[in-house]
């Protein structure tokens, strides 16, 4: 393991994060169990978006190791506080943010981490939402100019997001959240998804660990990330995440694309050439700038920094300190 506890190479400065190869990191599985079949895994990954047996046990096992360990003490202590108060408060939900770049693999991996750290004892509950939900209508960001912007943070119902999580760290039944659909590109009008009292809750989203503008009027002004016991980012060189892009959308214009209903409809029946032009260009008009000017900004909040390699693998771990 290199800790680089002396100084980040790059500026100096002393690294807030321990650092582990693939390898290093791997041996942390320790004796944790394999859960997951092949089979598990195909109908877990995303659309352009590979993940092997091997991955899930060199970085998502460790990873679920030890974020049972943190569950488990973060349920202590909650115990603890009880007892001290004389409370009886329901449970509380340890709450995982998964952020990065569009095309990094968000999805997938909050898949994958549902489906572990469900198998262990202390955790059979674990629910996932993804901050989609709260994009604002379409005829909301076309009235308002923001379709170009559409995932950038003012493109989302911020105060729908931190109610919805305020609620959900408060302990309340039954917390709902809207549903988007990734065929209309829109929320769906009418349809919820309930989240009721976890004992994790992964909350997936390129913008989760953006911090909210301060407010004028001497007003709190809490952060999405304020919910969060635990984050997660997914980083990759811009050229690599273009690629991933760019090969993704060609791939759903063979398949989603070509769904009536679906809003990219009128991409399906484009050449090549044309695809891969359309393609780069929102990548480079919308995403990348996303990217540069909101998300990668925040990877230094980040608990935990996943960084993968050109072939989707994760080739580095870098651990916040505690």
């Amino acid at each position: 393991m290199d800790e680089r506890v002396g100084h980040n190479r790059a500026n100096g400065t002393v690294s807030p994060y321990r650092y582990f190869t693939r390898n290093e990191w791997a041996a942390l599985r320790a004796d944790t169990p394999l859960t997951l079949t092949i089979g598990d895994l195909t109908k877990l990954q995303s659309i352009n978006d590979p993940i092997s047996v091997e991955e899930v046990i060199a970085i998502y096992l460790p990873l679920s190791r030890l974020l049972a360990l943190y569950v488990a003490a973060t349920q202590g202590l909650f115990k603890a506080t009880q007892r001290f108060l004389g409370a009886e408060d329901g449970k509380v939900p340890y709450i995982i943010g998964v952020a990065g770049s569009v095309a990094a693999g968000k999805s997938t991996s909050a898949r994958v981490l549902q489906a572990l750290l469900s198998r262990w004892p202390n955790t059979p509950n674990v629910q996932l939402v993804t901050t989609d939900g709260f994009l604002l209508p379409n005829a909301v960001l076309e009235r308002d100019g923001l379709m170009e912007k559409k995932g950038f943070p003012e493109s989302y119902d911020q105060t729908a997001l931190i109610r919805f999580l305020s609620d959900v760290k408060a302990g309340q039944a039954r917390v709902e959240a809207p549903i988007y659909s990734h065929l209309t590109y829109d929320i769906v009008s009418g349809e919820t998804v309930t989240v009721d009292r976890p004992d994790i809750l992964i909350v997936e989203g390129v913008n989760v660990l953006q911090p909210s503008r301060l407010s004028r009027d001497a007003n709190e002004t809490p952060f999405v990330s304020d919910f969060f016991d635990f984050s997660v980012y997914l980083h990759a060189d811009d050229s690599i995440l273009e690629r991933w892009y760019v090969d993704r959308f060609m791939r759903l214009r063979e398949t989603a694309f070509r769904d009536p209903q679906s809003y990219f409809r009128k991409y399906a029946d484009l050449s090549d050439d044309e695809a891969m032009e359309v393609a780069t260009s929102i990548w480079s008009r919308i995403n990348l700038r996303n990217l540069h000017e909101n998300i990668f900004p925040t990877r230094a909040r980040a608990s935990l920094v996943l960084t993968k390699g050109d072939s989707h693998k994760i080739e580095q771990v870098a651990l916040r300190k505690l």
